[in-house]
């Protein structure tokens, strides 16, 4: 059945889609037919219902659904027929019935299409790549911070210091009046975990147990609580106890405490090194992909599918919407638009074109042995590592997840090879630190 295909816009395309009614009767009474033989209605046996009655209950149903679906089988045979790929949904819509025939119903599917995507010379995007050596004063500091997390403390009488944990009893007040959140009792504070304010930790430091203490504290005007933020308040602040940590020894107990079978601190210093040297793997990993994906961002030219930057822009707003109803928010009370998400869909889609086109012309689809071998690491964690696998190859759409990534780590090791690529050492604080971006800023429009 040929079929014409109206070009509307630059993605938009069009076509009428035209369903004979002999057609669409034979099968509705075809499947009026088959449901006859198990419908059930009241007074009567299934099987025993008059066609009549499943006509009358099930008829409407049936058409719309036969009409439905051959709309669909239509459609789908002219983008074959064109070779077209749909970029989101066709929007079907029946022709009128002035302007159909009298034999068949016509509907108009409106649609769009992919784009083309303009890559630009990938071999000239600069890459940086940071080598870093896990050393000794790494495992050293790694270590005194796990000292730390299983530290006990001991009373002292001594002013509080940083890292001591000091118990108080404090009671903030705005304009003379306790306001809520403001007090605590038997609140424990360690000195230098900034849990609280600076202004509040300064005025613990160098007290004693007993003493009382009357201080201002003005609260950001970005603060989490509204009533206070930019405003002073007037705190009493008394110190009830102050306790250094007792840091445990780095000896045998405390390695067969982490873990460590043969109690041998060699073998923990082994194991944190370990541990350091596949965290930077994983960290300069990362910072390689985001200079990678803002690269192929920024190298890309297309026209951008409106329905595919919707069907995002919903998505980002449902995401966020669910995020917020698990941090406490009621529904009633989230007030989001999807056109609030319009620029960030509109990068992502971008994005995720840009990299589909790389990805087809380079050859970097996964091949079944990076995903059998990601599939593999992952069923390592279960009690039969055999039967995840087995499990996951069942059904093709199980492996999405990993051949996402193995495609990416394609795209990145091929970017390594096609790019400028520059080694740049760092310490170890330098490559993991949270703040840390090696991808140019983004071009304006991007």
């Amino acid at each position: 059945m040929q079929s014409t295909i109206e070009t509307i816009s630059q993605l938009e395309r069009q076509v009428v889609l035209s369903v004979p009614l002999d057609v669409v009767e034979k099968e509705v009474q075809k499947r009026l037919t088959r449901l006859s033989k198990t419908a059930k209605i009241a007074g009567f046996r299934p099987g025993k219902v008059p066609m009549k009655m499943v006509t009358q209950q099930y008829g409407p149903q049936i058409r719309d659904e036969v009409i439905t679906d051959r709309v669909q089988e239509n459609f789908n045979a002219a983008v074959r027929e064109h070779n077209l790929r749909v970029a989101g949904y066709p929007r079907v819509e029946p022709k009128p019935a002035n302007e159909s025939q009298n034999n068949q119903l016509e509907f108009q599917a409106t649609f769009e299409v992919y784009p083309e995507v303009t890559l630009g010379d990938l071999t000239k995007v600069e890459l940086t790549r940071p080598q870093v050596e896990v050393t000794n004063a790494d495992i050293d500091r790694t270590l005194d911070v796990l000292r730390k997390q299983r530290a006990t403390f001991k009373k002292v009488e001594r002013a509080a210091q940083k890292e001591d944990r000091v118990m108080c009893d404090f009671t903030g007040r705005l304009d003379g009046e306790a306001f809520a959140g403001g007090q605590g009792r038997d609140f424990a504070i360690t000195l230098g975990e900034e849990r609280m304010l600076p202004e509040f930790e300064t005025a613990l430091a160098g007290m004693k147990a007993g003493e009382t203490k009357h201080f201002p504290l003005t609260f950001p005007a970005d603060y989490h609580g509204k009533e206070v933020a930019g405003k002073t308040a007037e705190f009493e602040l008394t110190v009830k106890e102050v306790a250094e940590p007792q840091l445990p020894l780095l000896d045998e107990g405390f390695a067969r405490l982490l873990g460590i079978a043969d109690g041998s601190v060699e073998s923990l210093r082994n194991e944190v090194k370990s541990n350091l040297q596949l965290q930077v793997k994983h960290r300069i990993e990362g910072l390689m992909k985001e200079q990678v994906m803002t690269a192929i961002h920024q190298h890309a030219e297309m026209a951008l599918p409106k329905s595919l930057v919707e069907m995002e822009m919903m998505s980002m707003a449902q995401r966020m919407s669910s995020e917020l109803q698990k941090q406490g928010m009621k529904p009633e009370d989230i007030k989001l638009s999807p056109e609030m998400f319009r620029k960030q869909a509109e990068g992502r889609v971008k994005l995720l074109l840009a990299v589909s086109e790389v990805v087809r012309q380079n050859n970097l689809q996964p091949k079944t042995g990076q995903v059998r071998a990601l599939v593999a690491e992952v069923a390592q964690t279960y009690e039969e590592p055999e039967a995840v696998v087995r499990w996951h190859f069942e059904k093709p759409e199980r492996l999405a997840n990993f051949e996402a990534l193995a495609t990416e780590h394609n795209l990145i090791e091929w970017m390594q090879t096609a790019a400028r690529v520059t080694d740049k050492p760092m310490t170890l604080e330098e490559a993991m630190a949270p703040t840390l971006s090696l991808a140019p800023a983004a071009e304006n429009g991007a």
